[in-house]
């Protein structure tokens, strides 16, 4: 079985799945590997031949657990567990790794807007979302086993960016 660990890019995937006592596939890995059709000239970034993926994913499925880790993982489970981070946070988290600043817009939308979380959702029976933020990687690996083991349900829902990102004062 395979659960995807997704969301947007630096909100700890890569760092958590180190922590989780499961064997974790790294999707950037494969598309990097050879699994792409070049970069996107517009993006700058490979452009992933997701049929590939779900094929070499299916060659690599079993009935043991496994992670699979990458922002759009989603797109290749029934499971997925979405992290989500405060923007702010987040916003310092892709300077720091020297992201141009529109693609670091990008991805601040995309995290306001829960874009990731909509899609889990369309593609996947069963999603699950934590808030990352103010919390340690052993905590947040230690929540994911938690829900994997079944002691914890994190349901969709419980995160809201929008008036953070967008700088609105809700109190009134």
């Amino acid at each position: 079985m395979q659960i995807a660990l997704t969301g947007t890019p630096g909100t700890g995937k890569t760092t958590i799945a180190r922590l989780l006592p499961y064997p974790v596939i790294d999707i950037n890995a494969l598309v990097r590997g050879g699994l792409n059709f070049g970069t996107d000239p517009e993006r700058g970034c490979l452009e992933a031949d997701m049929d590939g993926l779900a094929d070499r994913l299916a060659e690599m499925d079993n009935d043991q657990i496994s992670i699979l880790e990458g922002h759009f993982s989603h797109h290749f489970a029934d499971w997925s567990i979405v992290l989500r981070l405060s923007p702010q946070v987040l916003e310092s988290r892709l300077e720091e790794r020297g992201y141009r600043p529109e693609k670091i817009r990008e991805n601040l939308e995309a995290e306001a807007l829960d874009a990731i979380l909509v899609e889990a959702v369309e593609f996947c029976s069963r999603v699950d979302e934590i808030d990352t933020t103010g919390r340690s990687p052993r905590e947040v690996a230690d929540l994911v086993r938690e829900i994997i083991e079944g002691k914890r349900a994190m349901p969709p829902g419980q995160v809201d960016w929008l008036e953070e990102f967008l700088g609105i004062d809700s109190s009134g």
